[in-house]
């Protein structure tokens, strides 16, 4: 049970990967739940976030990745280049 104030969003909610990431209390006799050298987290609602942003629900439903569609970069047009001043040349006055 979520004990996060505002709690965090339930497994099969739209925002579900907004979810804390479960953290490591050994006075309450939990474990480290993260392991992003693995590529894997689990979250305070049970789900299963992976680093190529597939899902794993809680009642073993996968979620594909789903990264969102970047729009395209395209390159700048070179800057035009400037006249060189007798200032900028070094020429002393």
């Amino acid at each position: 049970m979520c004990q996060h104030q505002p709690p965090c969003p339930p497994a099969d909610a739209p925002d579900r990967e907004a979810a804390r990431i479960v953290a490591s209390h050994p006075e309450q006799g939990w474990s480290v739940a993260s392991h992003p050298e693995q590529g894997w987290s689990l979250l305070c609602n049970g789900v299963v976030v992976f680093a190529d942003t597939g899902v794993l629900l809680p009642d073993g439903q996968s979620i594909p990745p789903h990264r969102p569609d970047h729009p395209k970069v395209t390159a700048r047009p070179p800057r035009p280049s400037r006249p060189v001043t007798a200032r900028a040349a070094g020429a002393v006055s």
